[in-house]
């Protein structure tokens, strides 16, 4: 049956775009548009309403808003473009509740971003509506934005499954501080300075056989409070001029708001990487066993490395785990057996004070470590830097499946003198101070 249509003049309830697709078809002709005109409305198993709407777009509102209600929410849009040209939306009633009064708009069902409510027109003004898509196609895509947004992310599963090393990185730097030339710190070397202090420090743990390598490096601001002659030295520079001069300096300033003096002190963090990764070794100890078999000792540079092995004794731990065999390649390819972690904690280095010293780990606290661990009989694990990626049979044999301990003799810890001293150059900046270099037999 036909229904009679208003008038080419007359008002029209007619579609109005609220949400865009996130598919192509949003522009098609099987999508609703902007400007068509609303010929019948089917909410659930209710018969059918058909144009011309009582109340026009007020009316089509009290239906949607008594459907609402009683939770009959699904609902068939037909519409009709000039030509005679027809389409249908499958849909679902939401409230929209713009300036504090409810109103409703339908998602459709196969595109939930896709939104479309009504409006009041003219049958003149949705002809020209119909007849300008190809214009307001190009108006919309000079709109068109890119959105973006949060998604929810299981950190701590995909950390326990996809690092090594559950919650920490693999990832290696070494922090260089600018060389402070007085005690105060008040004055600093240049960047080009610090920069060569950095590359030595490459340089010189890999000339002394530690397999690591060059990743990347960059500056790194870190805020300090300056006051006299260094504020007014730093923070005074205003002008284009003066602050191409700030390209080599170690440390600029600014006034904060409340007037307070502010630093600025450039560091150079450097990032490095394992020859060919870390080797993870199971240590495991047996009931008598009062040696594990190696002395670990300290490079200049800062690192932790097995210096010796036992030779002698077949039944030692550190020639069950494999120790002997990986210092032994070591050895043959002049390349020293760094301990990265013990019991999955870094203790490589990772600071150089502005007073010049690193900040590493001293062998006397590891080896108690590992004695104590060999006293309780507790496993333990450590990691080694490898220069070279080992044979699968090897890999198999180092990587036990449990972790072990280690022993310590009690002689071990009157064999160093260590002690620490507060670096003057910054609050928060501590040094180790004659570290001894002698073997520590564990």
């Amino acid at each position: 049956m036909d229904h009679p249509q208003s008038s080419e003049r007359g008002p029209v309830v007619a579609i109005e775009c609220v949400a865009g697709s996130s598919k192509a078809e949003e522009w098609g002709g099987d999508m609703l548009q902007t400007g068509d005109v609303v010929e019948e409305i089917k909410i659930g198993g209710s018969p059918a309403v058909h144009s011309p709407f009582k109340g026009g777009r007020s009316g089509v509102q009290k239906l949607l808003h008594s459907a609402f209600k009683r939770g009959d929410t699904s609902i068939d849009v037909r519409i009709r473009r000039c030509g005679g040209e027809a389409a249908e939306l499958q849909a679902c009633i939401v409230p929209q509740s713009p300036a504090g009064r409810r109103q409703y708009v339908l998602r459709s069902i196969r595109d939930p971003n896709y939104a479309v409510g009504f409006v009041d027109r003219m049958v003149s003004e949705c002809v020209a509506l119909q007849g300008s898509r190809s214009s307001r196609v190009v108006c919309a895509l000079s709109t068109a934005k890119v959105q973006d947004g949060y998604v929810p992310y299981n950190w701590e599963k995909k950390m326990k499954e996809f690092l090594p090393v559950p919650n920490s990185s693999c990832f290696l730097s070494m922090l260089v501080l600018p060389k402070a030339l007085d005690l105060v710190a008040s004055r600093y070397n240049c960047l080009e300075d610090t920069l060569a202090r950095a590359n030595t420090w490459l340089f010189a743990s890999q000339a002394s056989g530690v397999p690591i390598e060059f990743m990347n490096v960059q500056t790194e601001a870190l805020l300090t409070k300056i006051s006299g002659e260094t504020a007014s030295a730093t923070v005074n520079s205003g002008s284009l001029s003066d602050l191409s001069n700030l390209a080599n300096v170690s440390l600029y300033g600014f006034e904060d708001y409340h007037g307070v003096d502010i630093g600025v002190v450039r560091a150079v963090r450097l990032w490095f990487t394992p020859a060919a990764g870390e080797l993870a070794v199971d240590i495991k100890l047996q009931e008598g066993d009062t040696k594990l078999g190696f002395a670990i000792s300290c490079t200049e540079e800062g690192f932790i490395y097995i210096s010796s092995v036992d030779d002698t004794d077949d039944e030692a731990a550190s020639t069950r785990s494999g120790l002997r065999d990986m210092f032994r390649q070591a050895r043959n390819a002049d390349k020293l057996l760094v301990i990265s972690r013990v019991s999955n904690e870094k203790v490589l280095p990772w600071m150089v004070s502005s007073a010049g010293a690193i900040r590493c780990f001293d062998t006397i606290s590891i080896s108690q470590k590992l004695s104590l661990h060999r006293h309780a009989l507790k496993s333990i694990r450590i990691h080694v830097l490898m220069w070279e990626q080992p044979p699968a049979y090897e890999f198999t044999e180092y990587k036990a499946a449990t972790p072990i301990s280690l022993p310590l003799p009690p002689s071990t810890a009157d064999a160093f003198e260590t002690g620490f001293e507060r670096d003057t150059a910054g609050d928060v900046s501590f040094r180790f101070n004659e570290i001894s270099q002698s073997n520590g037999w564990v």
